[in-house]
């Protein structure tokens, strides 16, 4: 399994065969297994199999052909909604409207997608994970009819892959881990971490494509600018807000 795990890809196109019912709720509940927040479950999925339903989603998703080509997709919601109900008709009273709450609801439903994805890669399924869910949660809200304190949190398409594609480039291991305490990076660790990234042809040819001097110039000029890095940041705020998780 570690094996197949090292090799894993993204798959953004899928054949027409269809995800059974019985696979799929068997894949959800290997998921429910995730580690989570005290036990409470905080996270809810809503499963879109409906064409109509996909043409809904889709432009929040600025209309990436996965969310209408997928046979599945499960929009994973950080959901505080059921467990403040459920508590409150047990006499109790929750105190769950906050940042605090978010947050754990937030690496709940994140668990709880990772454990469906390497369950649903076992058994031969391909992924694509959608990081436009937070950008245009707001328009997911109402595609979905989510109710006060759920949040979608990540989207991903689900299918049997019709290709496989290149694998993409990841950073050595030293990167990213930190013995016994955090290492700051100096300018030359980060030639030497980032150098077999900038060397790849496909991103030399990503650089001048965009007509940019670096790769770096590419993430923050062209992909991920400032702009819209604000902007999204207060569409989410206002989601947490008028769906009840920030005061």
């Amino acid at each position: 399994m570690l094996a197949k795990m090292k090799d894993r890809r993204t798959i953004r196109k899928y054949t027409t065969q269809d995800i059974s019912d019985s696979l799929l709720n068997e894949l959800l509940e290997v998921a429910t297994r995730a580690s989570n927040t005290g036990n409470m479950q905080l996270y809810s999925v809503v499963v879109t199999r409906d064409q109509a339903n996909k043409e809904k989603l889709a432009p929040a998703h600025f209309n990436q052909p996965m969310v209408k080509t997928a046979p599945v997709v499960l929009t994973f919601c950080a959901d505080a909604n059921r467990f403040v109900k459920w508590a409150e008709q047990r006499k109790a009273v929750p105190g769950f409207d906050n940042l605090q709450t978010f947050m754990a609801a937030t690496i709940d439903a994140m668990l709880f997608a990772q454990c469906f994805c390497t369950a649903a890669e076992e058994r031969g399924l391909g992924l694509c994970y959608l990081g436009t869910t937070t950008y245009n949660a707001d328009k997911i809200i109402e595609a979905l009819s989510l109710p006060r304190l759920v949040v979608p949190i990540v989207t991903v398409t689900v299918g049997y892959p019709e290709e496989i594609p290149e694998q993409p480039e990841r950073l050595p291991l030293e990167a990213v881990v930190h013995q016994e305490t955090y290492q700051d990076y100096v300018p030359e660790s980060i030639d030497t971490l980032y150098r077999d990234k900038e060397a790849l042809e496909a991103n030399i040819r990503f650089v001048q494509e965009n007509k940019k001097e670096t790769l770096a110039q590419v993430f923050t000029d062209i992909r991920y600018t400032k702009a819209n890095n604000e902007y999204f940041s207060e569409v989410f705020l206002k989601v947490l807000r008028e769906q009840g998780f920030m005061k």
